[in-house]
């Protein structure tokens, strides 16, 4: 089992940044490929970036791409987001998410753990 704890999360203007946290807790945390989705209440969820456990390969969605970065530091058990030029179309709750393996899947079923989220909103 692997615990997530997502951070970071608040109320910004549009054009501002913000950096979410995700903790990891339970099985070795280097041995699993990271993501951060997003869902809004009564909305599909919708993937956002991964990163394999190594950092070496990234992935991102069209929509982000440019603005946001996703990293992980293993000694520390934790993967970041960090938002850049956010926009009101940013808000959502964002979750992390962790499965085994080396392939970074872009849909939410793949992956095994589940943070509890942790919301974003974006004022224009």
């Amino acid at each position: 089992q692997v615990q997530l704890v997502e951070s970071g999360g608040g109320l910004v203007q549009a054009g501002t940044s913000l950096r979410l946290s995700c903790a990891a807790s339970g099985r070795t945390f280097s041995g699993y490929a990271m993501a951060w989705f997003r869902q809004a209440p009564g909305k599909e969820r919708k993937f956002v970036a991964a990163i394999s456990w190594s950092g070496g390969s990234t992935r991102y969605a069209d929509s982000v791409e440019g603005r946001f970065t996703i990293s992980r530091d293993n000694a520390k058990n934790t993967v970041y987001l960090q938002m850049n030029s956010l926009k009101p179309e940013d808000t959502d709750v964002y979750y992390c998410a962790a499965r085994g393996g080396t392939f970074l899947y872009t849909v939410g079923d793949e992956y095994n753990f589940w943070g509890q989220g942790t919301q974003v909103t974006v004022s224009s």
